[in-house]
C-alpha cells in the first residue's frame, strides 16, 4: 500500500497541475494531509484575492476518498521531540512546522511529497525522488 503525505508546496503545485505531484497522487492508495499543512494553507489563503476559491478547492480535495487528515497525537509529539533534538545536535535548524510535518510522515509510514530539500536532514524519513 502506497501512502503519501503532501507538503504545503506540493499541494500548491498540484493546484497548478504539476505532473509529478499528479502522478504521485494517482499511484497513492492513501493521501495524508497534516493539520500543520492545513494551517499553513489557511494562513496563505487569508487576505488573498482568491481566499474563498482556495478554501473551496481545498474542501473538495479533502472530500476525495483516498484523502485523510492527520491530527497530532502523543506519538507525533514524541517523534517531533526526537527529530528536533537530532537536528539541534547536528546544528541544522528547520522551520517548526516542517518538523511537525516530518513527524507525521514518520508516524504514518508515508512518503513525503515536497520540494523542500531541508527535509533530507531528517533521519528515518522517506522523501520522494523529485528533490
Amino acid at each position: 500500500m502506497k501512502k503519501i503525505i503532501l507538503d504545503t508546496n506540493a499541494y500548491s503545485r498540484y493546484l497548478k497541475g504539476d505532473h509529478d505531484v499528479l502522478n504521485m497522487l494517482g499511484i497513492a492508495d492513501i493521501v495524508y494531509m497534516s493539520i500543520f499543512v492545513l494551517g499553513e494553507l489557511f494562513t496563505g489563503f487569508k487576505g488573498g484575492e482568491k481566499e474563498k476559491e482556495n478554501i473551496q478547492n481545498l474542501n473538495l480535495f479533502l472530500t476525495k476518498p483516498a484523502v485523510n487528515i492527520l491530527n497530532g497525537t502523543r506519538e507525533t509529539s514524541e517523534i517531533f521531540g526526537l527529530i528536533k533534538h537530532n537536528l539541534k545536535l547536528k546544528g541544522v535548524p528547520l522551520p517548526v512546522n516542517d518538523i511537525w510535518i516530518a513527524a507525521h510522515t514518520v508516524e504514518s509510514g508515508s512518503i513525503l511529497v515536497t520540494y523542500d530539500e531541508h527535509f533530507k536532514n531528517i533521519e528515518n524519513i522517506r522523501i520522494w525522488d523529485n528533490i
